[in-house]
């Protein structure tokens, strides 16, 4: 079994499945080999589902983080029944990067745009993955095309942004279609802010998307002001929720809103692409990424492929382009050993250019070690 991340920067998770699987077919002509791509539900989600899923890639107009029209994709199943949608798609901060940064009123309603189209389509399991947004809104741009109203003390309609937040005072959410609500949706972050506060979601994350440390303030508070009007409406607390603060609050709002489920990527994106069940009756599991460190214990595709193999009894080894030790936190998850592609002393753009035969001779000694117990 191949399941590994992406190299980011050098190949993608199906790119890096090939070339592990041409190794592990020279040291073993005849080995039976599967390969389920995966990722962390960031960027590379998407390809994920559909290379090991198979259904539709859907592209349809949408409106950009500054409501700017923009062609936006996402993934439906053969049978229509369930979606991925990456919010970077319709929303992603490389799309306003020709543009002052707009912290304030950057907005996440492209990404509503690509959840209503789906459910219309027929979708009633919904993965949101959240990575890489431009905006600090709550989430609201998004909930707003599914159909909620964010109104003022004198009932008039907020505009786009974060910033409006602070004058929030009721969410009206009589025109959210049925469809909307049945719909079961999982949210695939892989940080754990809260939405509010010194770790929240303007804190952390607004200054990579421009914000000053006199707006962090201003969002901070209307977010707060947001949670504070989410709880009277549903009861839901979302202040201090783990993982609420991802996407500039757009986990907590969904999560506050929608009953939206907020978990590790990884294990969501191993569940949706069928990993555990595709592990049955492997005997080596090789996954991988493109730097394993300490870090990558905390929910990254490596511990969770590790995880999921332990739980079967079935050795899994890394591949990787970068260790930097000590990795017994992935070795206590289940992980069997681990190894760098380099070859020898090697500037960094050598190896990226190279990674993928690199890998491929990696994973052929790795299976010819194995075939030999």
């Amino acid at each position: 079994m191949i399941a590994p991340d992406s190299f980011k920067g050098s190949l993608g998770a199906a790119a890096v499945c090939a070339a592990v699987a041409d190794g592990a077919r020279r040291a073993v002509p005849d080995a039976e080999i599967a390969e389920v791509p995966m990722a962390d539900g960031g960027e590379g989600t998407l390809d994920c589902f559909l290379s090991a899923r198979g259904g539709e890639q859907v592209e349809l107009p949408a409106t950009d983080p500054l409501g700017r029209p923009v062609r936006a994709r996402y993934a439906l199943s053969g049978d229509g029944a369930s979606a991925v949608v990456e919010l970077a798609s319709a929303s992603g901060l490389p799309l306003v990067s020709d543009l002052p940064p707009d912290p304030m009123n950057a907005g996440t309603h492209g990404t509503g745009e690509l959840i209503a189209d789906a459910v219309r389509r027929g979708a009633r399991d919904v993965l949101v993955c959240v990575g890489g947004s431009a905006s600090t809104d709550g989430g609201t741009g998004l909930l707003r095309a599914l159909g909620f109203r964010f109104t003022d003390a004198d009932g008039a309609e907020l505009p786009p942004g974060g910033a409006a937040l602070a004058r929030l005072a009721a969410i009206d959410a009589s025109g959210v279609p049925a469809e909307v609500r049945a719909v079961r949706l999982r949210v695939a972050c892989d940080v754990t802010n809260p939405l509010v506060g010194p770790a929240g979601a303007a804190a952390v994350f607004g200054p990579q998307k421009g914000a000053t440390p006199g707006q962090i303030q201003e969002l901070d508070a209307a977010l707060g002001t947001f949670a504070d009007v989410v709880a009277a409406t549903t009861g839901a607390r979302v202040h201090d929720l783990p993982g609420a603060g991802a996407a500039g609050g757009t986990c907590g709002g969904l999560a506050g809103l929608l009953g939206a489920e907020p978990a590790r990527g990884a294990e969501l994106v191993a569940d949706t692409v069928g990993l555990p069940d595709a592990l049955s009756g492997a005997g080596l599991v090789l996954t991988g990424e493109g730097r394993l460190d300490g870090q990558s214990a905390g929910g990254k595709v490596v511990s969770v492929v590790a995880g999921l193999a332990r739980e079967r009894g079935i050795p899994a080894v890394a591949l990787a382009g970068g260790l930097a030790g000590p990795l017994d936190d992935l070795h206590a998850l289940g992980l069997t050993a681990a190894f760098s592609l380099a070859d020898g002393p090697r500037a960094l753009d050598e190896l990226t250019a190279e990674a993928a035969p690199l890998l491929a001779a990696l994973a052929e000694q790795v299976v010819r070690l194995h075939a030999a117990r």
